[in-house]
């Protein structure tokens, strides 16, 4: 069997590979299991040393990766050369954790306690479609500095540019079995990763729906579990907000990356006194948002897959549609930028996650109101508070269920920051300071002294 890759601007066929199989999970799995003891022993310095060479080959080959991320992906080339780059920060930024994975020594009655953060051993990472290379950075990065050998399953519609860091690691020095890269399908390769008895731990990036699979499948072998699952974030703008500014961050809040995004700001919650205000503002962003050929200069692609296209198009049945930018005809799964509402919190609009280039308006007259809305859905990943007042922007910091809310900004993800959700949009938190300790075990042990 073999997965026939496409090139969503034009819908021919990119690459054709041959899908994983369980065995050859199975095979990668052992290939993990085997390089683990000499890995693990690798002084911190060297495999410091090592996650900089592969940053470096990264950069050396950015060109390349961000060429076929944008055709396989159907995403702008400025955007996956910055998301090329980021691979290469967030393997440099791992780099310096290394040697700062450290214990504690404890006092106890009768001698002295000390911790240990040892690595996991072989952990399996699934990987999403839509920033297939950055967010594979995002748990390789910490695993492999936290000491653990890597299976990386990418998702089956983008595997092209996992298959190629693979070889960059190999010809920068890493170790023959330390990353491992397995392209195949989630019912079969995804799953033979998870139910695997010799994989110590799951990170998963995709839809809550497949990660409430995971978290299943993955407790009958008691395998720890990272989720980054759904969201439907909110940008709440109240009266007092610079409104201009508001309106003119909804497109790349909502529609960059063809809105294919789980920090989408895929509901804006505006003050009703500013309604017309805002509309008026952001009708003129909307029309401005250029989509197109993603190898040229524009701002969004196409969706990923006509399956995807047909998906996102279902929500728009029976919706009022506010405002709709301009996309191509023809060849390529494209989909204007479009605004719906006034809508109401409780519409399938306001309460799903839609995954595409599609927000809706949401009127409120009350900061309590505001907050219950934002609040009012499974998912808490992001979201964002326009105001100039700045206890009400801690207020709402404060009040709001998510896991990374920005003021007066629509930024959602840096890699020295924890990112994570709350609610149905997962457990456990990647990237900042601290991810390696979800790749570690910790371990104490006791020194009699007396």
């Amino acid at each position: 069997m073999n997965l026939t890759i496409l090139e969503p601007a034009t819908e021919s066929v990119l690459k054709e590979i041959p899908a994983a199989s369980a065995a050859d999970v199975s095979a990668a799995v052992a290939r993990a299991k085997s390089a683990f003891p000499a890995w693990r022993k690798v002084v911190p310095a060297e495999r410091a040393r090592l996650l900089r060479a592969l940053a470096d080959g990264v950069e050396q080959h950015l060109e390349r990766l961000a060429r076929l991320e944008a055709r396989n992906a159907g995403k702008p080339i400025s955007g996956a050369r910055w998301e090329i780059g980021a691979v290469a920060g967030v393997f440099r930024y791992y780099a310096g954790a290394v040697e700062r994975l450290t214990g504690a020594t404890i006092p106890v009655a009768g001698g002295v306690a000390m911790t240990f953060k040892e690595p996991m051993g072989v952990v399996g990472l699934i990987t999403p479609w839509n920033y297939p290379l950055y967010i594979a950075s995002w748990k390789l990065g910490p695993a492999l500095a936290a000491g653990n050998t890597c299976v990386l399953k990418p998702a089956e519609l983008t595997p092209l540019t996992a298959l190629e860091l693979e070889l960059i690691a190999l010809e920068v020095g890493f170790p023959s079995g330390v990353l491992n890269v397995v392209a195949g399908t989630g019912l079969e390769a995804g799953r033979a990763l998870v139910d695997h008895p010799d994989v110590a731990k799951i990170a998963f990036t995709g839809s809550t729906g497949v990660g409430k699979d995971i978290a299943t499948r993955a407790a009958q072998t008691v395998k720890r579990v990272t989720l980054e699952l759904g969201g439907k974030s909110a940008s709440v703008i109240f009266e007092d907000a610079d409104i201009a500014a508001a309106a003119a961050a909804v497109p790349s809040s909502v529609f960059d990356n063809s809105g294919q995004d789980c920090c989408a700001r895929s509901r804006l919650l505006v003050h009703e006194s500013v309604l017309d205000d805002f509309m008026n503002h952001l009708s003129i962003a909307v029309k401005a948002w250029r989509v197109g050929d993603p190898m040229t200069d524009v701002d969004m692609g196409p969706l990923i897959s006509a399956a995807h296209r047909d998906r996102v198009s279902q929500y728009l049945e029976g919706a009022e549609i506010a405002l709709e930018g301009d996309a191509p005809n023809g060849r390529g799964f494209w989909f204007k930028p479009t605004v719906l509402g006034p809508v109401s919190p409780s519409s399938r609009v306001a309460q799903q996650e839609i995954f595409g280039p599609v927000t809706c308006v949401i009127p409120f007259k009350t900061e309590s109101e505001a907050t219950e809305i934002a609040n009012g859905t499974i998912y808490g990943l992001s979201g964002s508070v326009w105001t100039r007042d700045g206890a009400r922007a801690l207020r709402m910091a404060r009040a709001l269920d998510s896991g990374a809310l920005s003021i007066n900004s629509n930024s959602s993800v840096r890699y020295s920051t924890p990112f994570g959700g709350f609610k149905q949009s997962g457990y456990g938190r990647e990237l900042g300071p601290n991810a390696c300790d979800a790749y570690t075990e910790e371990k104490t042990v006791f020194i009699k002294t007396e």
